[in-house]
């Protein structure tokens, strides 16, 4: 039963750490947050503590900062209204606060547009950096839990008509060298393979106590790379036992191992958005919050690893795909300041409504999409097709 409640924990905390960055940025730069909410649209049930009124929303497929800002009309819409004088006043309302929450107004100084670029920049660029703050933390805590985890190189499974087979192997061969080279663990025995393709390799193997040498040519295989490109590798049909050993690491390797698997992620999700600018893959093979639901049930099944391990990799995905230059995302609203630097003035307010309205109806047609997909997949999976 808990395991079906997964993906709100998992969409929870990569949404939470990413608003906590705008939240804490906005403070650190002055600017009135006067709502944090995770869900979209207007709350469902809410407190206020200070001036910011902490909510729950009806739409939980998100989160928001709402900030003073003199120009978010559209964004308003998602967020549940504005710091005009125009919108229902709030629920916390006393007599000695700002509104929303007040009937006193906004100092000039709280504003988003008051502030100087440095400081809206890092407002925006403040939740993607706490996302990868989260990636990196979650794949540093993996790696320091798991350590190094080495199978004895001892055959344990063959596949029929595959190369150990035809070459002679057994179960319960032990193998000792590769070409010479001593053979530590599976894991060593696996990395020269896969990159031995079409290459004779002379193993050294211990059978029953008794030392023999076969060759065996490893065939080629198609796999994914770590950015998902096709790749070549080497393979010869053979399984590992279970048993294995656990050595412990530093927390210094398992930082870099963690920062380094980080980035591997993000480049598989630039690859991906690669693949779909240059048609090699179709938007009917993107999913949504149904199956992010799908993963998170299946992920906590596995096991707390498996589920954190899926934690890091919709955090690092959100900070990629938040950067896009798409209106209304982190990303497109840097662009947005940016041009109204170099212009040295306000935009037309025409072009921002229209800017923003773009950036509406491409999230929203995007949402349309990986949501059919998901309907899609399931009643696929229902009828067996």
């Amino acid at each position: 039963m808990l395991s079906w409640l997964a993906w709100i924990l998992v969409l929870g905390i990569v949404i939470f750490v990413h608003e906590l960055g705008h939240f804490l940025a906005a403070k650190w730069a002055g600017v009135y947050a006067p709502r944090f909410s995770m869900g979209w649209g207007s709350p469902l049930w809410s407190f206020r503590r200070g001036e910011t009124e902490y909510a729950l929303s009806w739409l939980p497929i998100g989160g928001y900062v709402r900030m003073a800002s003199k120009e978010d009309e559209t964004a308003a819409v998602l967020e549940g209204g504005g710091e005009s004088g125009e919108v229902e006043r709030s629920k916390h309302w006393d007599e000695h606060s700002m509104i929303p929450h007040g009937p006193h107004p906004i100092p000039a100084d709280r504003w988003f547009e008051s502030k100087p670029l440095y400081k809206r920049v890092v407002i925006l660029l403040a939740g993607v950096f706490m996302n990868v703050v989260l990636a990196v933390g979650v794949a540093t805590g993996i790696r320091l839990h798991v350590g190094d985890v080495h199978r004895v190189a001892v055959i344990d499974t063959l596949i029929a008509d595959k190369p150990a087979v035809r070459a002679g192997m057994l179960k319960g061969d032990s193998i000792a060298t590769i070409d010479g080279v001593a053979v530590a663990s599976w894991e060593d025995m696996f990395a020269t393979i896969s990159g031995a393709a079409g290459k004779p390799l002379t193993f050294g193997l211990v059978r029953e106590g008794v030392p023999l040498t076969i060759v065996v040519t490893p065939e080629a295989q198609q796999a994914q790379g770590a950015a998902g490109e096709p790749i070549t590798v080497g393979r010869i049909g053979v399984g590992p036992v279970s048993a294995a050993t656990r050595t412990p690491i530093s927390l210094g390797r398992a930082f870099v191992e963690g920062w380094d698997r980080t980035w591997e992620l993000a480049g598989s999700v630039l690859g991906v958005l690669k693949s779909l600018f240059t048609g090699q893959v179709s938007v009917t093979q993107l999913g949504g919050p149904i199956e992010i639901a799908r993963q998170s049930v299946a992920a906590a099944q596995e096991g707390v690893l498996q589920l954190w391990g899926l934690i890091a990799f919709l955090s690092i995905n959100l900070a990629v795909l938040n950067l896009l230059p798409i209106p209304l995302l982190d990303g497109g609203q840097i662009l947005l300041q940016l041009a109204e630097s170099a212009y040295r003035k306000p935009l037309p307010m025409m072009v921002k409504e229209w800017y923003a309205r773009i950036g509406l109806v491409m999230i929203g047609a995007l949402f349309i999409t990986v949501t059919f997909n998901d309907l899609k997949r399931m009643v696929l999976g229902w009828i067996g097709a």
